[in-house]
């Protein structure tokens, strides 16, 4: 059987021993309601310019891409979801909750830069705060299912 293949492309934007998040009721599929800004890759489009646009739109801000930290794999169901993950530095703009513009999203209800050690209390487990912490060890690589990075 073919299940349709979602592209996510996600931003890890970290200052001063914070890592920016977003609220927004995520999924079905996902309890938590704090995430990684991104969002969904559109036809045509780079993951660069995918990338710069959905943090735009959610959070306000201007980024630039520094380096791929890790791809990884949601599969559930009928969905499988493939999660590229970015380090992005600022270049500009004022934080501030954005807008969701896909038809059927979730509206953004925050945003909000987290010390790393809090990471747990936002709902991301020890494996990925403990990641975070180090600078993402063995950045630019397959990480296999999203419960092996622990988001």
């Amino acid at each position: 059987m073919s299940v349709p293949i979602k592209v996510r492309i996600t931003a890890i934007l970290i200052e001063d021993a914070q890592i920016l998040l977003t609220e927004q009721h995520i999924s079905e599929y996902l309890a938590r309601e704090w995430s990684l800004p991104g969002g969904a890759l559109e036809h045509g489009e780079t993951l660069e310019a995918c990338l710069i646009r959905e943090m735009r739109e959610e959070t306000g801000l201007t980024v630039a891409v520094d380096r791929l930290l890790y791809v990884c794999d949601r599969i559930q169901d009928d969905r499988h979801v493939v999660h590229i993950s970015f380090a992005v530095h600022r270049v500009s703009g004022d934080l501030r909750a954005g807008v969701e513009p896909e038809p059927g999203a979730h509206p953004i209800k925050s945003v909000r830069m987290v010390p790393l050690v809090r990471l747990n209390d936002y709902g991301f487990d020890a494996r990925f705060r403990d990641l975070a912490l180090t600078d993402f060890p063995n950045s630019g690589t397959y990480q296999g299912m999203v419960s092996t990075i622990g988001l």
